[in-house]
């Protein structure tokens, strides 16, 4: 089958074929005669789509956008045919819709508040969440050796949420996006103000250590487990020479911060509520709020707030709470 124009689309056997842009470079020494590049030919379900659309709450006119927005590199000729441009494009739409709403949602915070609320709404692991709440990370279409994993990673789930609100963006511009994105973003945005914390229990430990205890809080590396490519940790934190109760998580960082939390409600500083949700006690709400400018603990921002744990060997079990 010839390649349709780009933007348009051609069915075959219900199957949603992508249409290819050609681009013309001319021949070295003739200027005149052009050779084409095929850019994009990819086959996606139209029941895949219909899925998409019915997800997302829009009805796209060119069905080709929503589908690159489900390629995934693994499955692409070349990475110009994948879904990562529209990937990027995403990411700073979510940014601007994010920025705009905290504006004019809370008047009265500052730009350190502000921020702290933004990087958690825009963080990778909120984009993770609600692309598997809504299903959209089983609609990627994937290469062979990404099909055959147990498990897929988060990121997969974050990529496909950004690549999904950029084709919004192309289809219906930002108000579209700011339709989808607002509902499903609300009510962490109304935890994370509320919370106080914004999931960086790391950054909270550290502030309340340095500002209330005047000490560095270290995270020591107590134990880790399984095989290179599926490890686990253990970490507990050591502040004023007292360990506090230790966590286990799939990753140092991770492990980190539920070892930061532990502390922290060992301190008294973090609370529970009657949903049992994890926030900043009230008398220490002037101490922490406003002061923790720190981005939730995130793959772009490894090693703050703190450091990484470090190996301490020779351990005595009975000397770190379980």
């Amino acid at each position: 089958m010839p390649p349709a124009p780009w933007g348009r689309r051609a069915s075959i056997n219900g199957d949603l074929v992508l249409a290819s842009r050609m681009d013309v470079f001319p021949r070295r020494g003739y200027a005149a005669a052009p050779r084409q590049r095929e850019v994009l030919t990819v086959v996606v379900s139209e029941a895949v789509l219909d899925q998409a659309e019915s997800i997302i709450g829009v009805r796209f006119e060119d069905r080709a956008v929503l589908a690159k927005a489900l390629t995934h590199a693994s499955i692409a000729s070349e990475r110009l045919s994948s879904n990562e441009r529209l990937e990027f494009l995403g990411d700073s739409v979510l940014g601007i819709v994010v920025c705009e709403h905290l504006f004019h949602r809370f008047p009265t915070l500052l730009e350190g508040e502000l921020t702290k609320i933004k990087s958690t709404a825009v963080s990778r692991r909120m984009c993770a969440t609600i692309a598997s709440d809504l299903g959209l990370h089983r609609l990627i279409a994937l290469g062979k050796g990404m099909k055959t994993r147990s498990t897929l990673p988060s990121s997969l789930a974050a990529a496909v949420l950004e690549s999904i609100i950029g084709a919004i963006y192309v289809e219906r511009g930002l108000d579209g996006a700011r339709d989808f994105l607002i509902p499903h973003l609300e009510k962490h945005i109304e935890s994370a103000h509320r919370s106080g914390h914004q999931q960086n229990f790391k950054s909270v430990l550290q502030q309340h250590a340095q500002c209330v205890l005047e000490r560095q809080p270290m995270y020591v590396l107590l134990d880790e487990k399984g095989p290179d490519h599926a490890k686990c940790f253990e970490v507990c934190v050591e502040l004023d020479g007292q360990r506090y109760p230790s966590r286990w998580a799939n990753s140092k960082k991770q492990a980190e911060q539920q070892a930061a939390l532990a502390t922290l409600e060992s301190l008294g500083v973090i609370v529970r509520d009657e949903q049992g949700s994890a926030i900043v006690a009230e008398q220490f709400n002037g101490s922490i709020i406003g002061s923790t400018h720190g981005p939730p603990d995130d793959e772009d921002f490894e090693g703050r707030d703190g450091g990484d744990a470090v190996q301490v060997t020779g351990l005595i079990e009975d000397d770190v709470a379980k």
